[in-house]
């Protein structure tokens, strides 16, 4: 009669399906089937069918990535674009939950516009470029889809143009200028400008000269 012998040790963690590590940090992420398509090949017996699908996904911060898989199966389609696109996560520079300044991306005949605008807007998007812009963590945004109607011309056009996007900071080194001379006199002049039509003059003396000068209109 043999003797049953239990066998000792530490558990396994399950594994989490959508989760990937970048710079040591865990990211669940969140997928979205974008387009599903069956394609048919004409072979010697007939026709053979099998399935694409076109997905994104995202942490719905700041990562957002794309991935297009094709199987005799739906679900072996899906699992690998989902595949594919955890290894081609891309971060997104963002201003608030809007994009810094107007962007336009292009991917072979495929255009797409961001521009940013105000807290409150919402995504004013077409179904692929919202699935994009929404896992990226962008709330607020419009968009303008121009050329093709491709679904995945038009994902990849909005991440050529969310590649694009960079902060004032970054501008400012890349350009090696100051900001002061980035942006020009244009903001202290509106500033002195409100002040004035306000009643509210901190420095006298100071706006008196800049009046003189004609760097500022009465």
């Amino acid at each position: 009669m043999g003797s049953s012998v239990r066998k000792t040790g530490k558990t396994k963690e399950p594994v989490k399906r959508n989760t990937v590590t970048i710079d040591s940090v865990d990211i669940e992420l969140t997928e979205r089937v974008v387009n599903m398509s069956r394609v048919a090949k004409v072979v010697k017996g007939g026709r053979r069918f099998s399935f694409n699908a076109l997905t994104v996904v995202g942490d719905s911060d700041s990562y957002v990535g794309l991935g297009f898989g094709k199987a005799r199966e739906v679900p072996e389609a899906i699992r690998k674009s989902i595949e594919g696109a955890k290894k081609n996560l891309s971060k997104v520079k963002r201003q608030g939950q809007t994009i810094p300044h107007q962007v336009v991306g292009k991917f072979k005949s495929a255009r797409v516009m961001l521009k940013p605008c105000a807290p409150g807007t919402g995504i004013i998007a077409g179904e692929a470029v919202k699935a994009v812009v929404e896992l990226a963590g962008i709330q607020d945004i419009l968009t303008k889809s121009l050329g093709s109607s491709n679904k995945l011309n038009i994902v990849k056009a909005t991440l050529d143009a969310l590649s694009q996007l960079e902060t004032i900071n970054e501008a400012k080194e890349r350009r090696s200028i100051t900001l002061k001379k980035m942006f020009g006199e244009y903001s202290s002049k509106r500033r002195a400008e409100k002040r004035i039509a306000a009643g509210i003059v901190p420095n006298v003396e100071k706006v008196a000269q800049e009046l003189e000068s004609g760097e500022i209109s009465k």
